[in-house]
C-alpha cells in the first residue's frame, strides 16, 4: 500500500500544482499562497492518503517566475510520511518543473543515516501552454550516483512517451474541470532490476492536475488521485 502511495505521489510531483499572477503560465497557479489537495486513492477505489501542496513564495528574474513550493505526502490516517521543497520556473510560456520532484520519496530510504556522498543531475520537466491533441512533449530524466565506501550505485528515473491524448470535461470533489488529458511512461532504472510504468494524467487551466491514473507494467490500473480542495 505504502509502495503505491508514493508511486502516486511522485507522480503527483510531476504534474504538480504550480499559474500566474500574469501570462506566463497557462495551466498552474504561480501565485503565493496557493493551496490544493488531491486524494490518494489504490486500484480498488479505497482511499490510501493524500499529497497537499503549498506555494510559499514567488521570484520574479527578468522574463522568469519562479514557484518554491512544499508538499506533504500524507498516510490515510492523517500521519505526515514525507514533506519536500522544489521549484518550478515558468518563462516564454513554458513551465520548468525541477529535476529533484522526480525523486520518490523513499529512493534513499535503504541508506539510512550511512554516510554517503550523493550527485544528482537531471533533466528539467517542461510543459507548454500551447497544446494540442497528439502532440509530443520533451523527455525528463533524474540520474542519482551514490558513492559508498568505494562502491558506486547508479539509480534513473526517465520520464518519456509524453503525449497529450484526449480533451475531456472531468468532475472531481473540488468542481467540474475541463482538461487536457496527458499520457506518459517512467521508466526506473537500478543495478538491482528495472521498473516501468505507465501515468495519466488531467491538467486544467489555472488550476494544475486535477487526477491522476498510475498502471503497472501490466496495465493495471495501481492507484489514481482526484483533486478534493483547491485555493489561490
Amino acid at each position: 500500500m505504502k509502495k503505491n502511495i508514493l508511486f502516486l505521489s511522485t507522480l503527483l510531483m510531476l504534474s504538480l500544482t504550480v499559474s500566474a499572477q500574469y501570462s506566463c503560465s497557462k495551466f498552474y497557479p504561480f501565485s503565493e499562497g496557493a493551496k490544493s489537495q488531491l486524494s490518494l486513492y489504490d486500484g480498488k477505489g479505497k482511499l490510501s492518503g493524500m499529497v497537499e501542496y503549498h506555494i510559499l513564495k514567488i521570484t520574479n528574474t527578468g522574463s522568469s517566475q519562479t514557484a518554491s513550493m512544499t508538499t506533504q505526502l500524507i498516510d490515510e490516517k492523517g500521519k505526515q510520511i514525507s514533506a519536500s521543497e522544489y521549484d518550478a520556473t515558468c518563462k516564454n510560456g513554458v513551465v520548468s518543473i525541477d529535476f529533484k520532484s522526480l525523486m520518490r520519496p523513499d529512493m534513499m530510504d535503504a541508506y539510512g543515516d550511512m554516510d554517503v556522498d550523493t550527485e544528482i543531475t537531471g533533466t528539467n520537466l517542461e510543459l507548454p501552454n500551447d497544446l494540442s491533441v497528439g502532440q509530443s512533449l520533451p523527455d525528463a530524466d533524474l540520474n542519482i550516483k551514490i558513492s559508498i565506501s568505494g562502491m558506486n550505485i547508479n539509480m534513473q528515473t526517465v520520464i518519456t512517451e509524453r503525449k497529450v491524448l484526449a480533451k475531456e470535461t472531468l468532475t472531481t470533489p473540488a468542481g467540474t474541470f475541463e482538461c487536457y488529458v496527458l499520457t506518459q511512461t517512467m521508466v526506473l532504472k537500478s543495478m538491482a532490476a528495472n521498473q516501468s510504468r505507465s501515468s495519466k494524467q488531467w491538467i486544467a487551466e489555472g488550476v494544475g492536475v486535477v487526477k491522476t491514473e498510475d498502471y503497472n507494467k501490466r496495465g493495471k490500473l495501481d492507484g489514481y488521485s482526484l483533486l478534493t480542495s483547491f485555493s489561490k
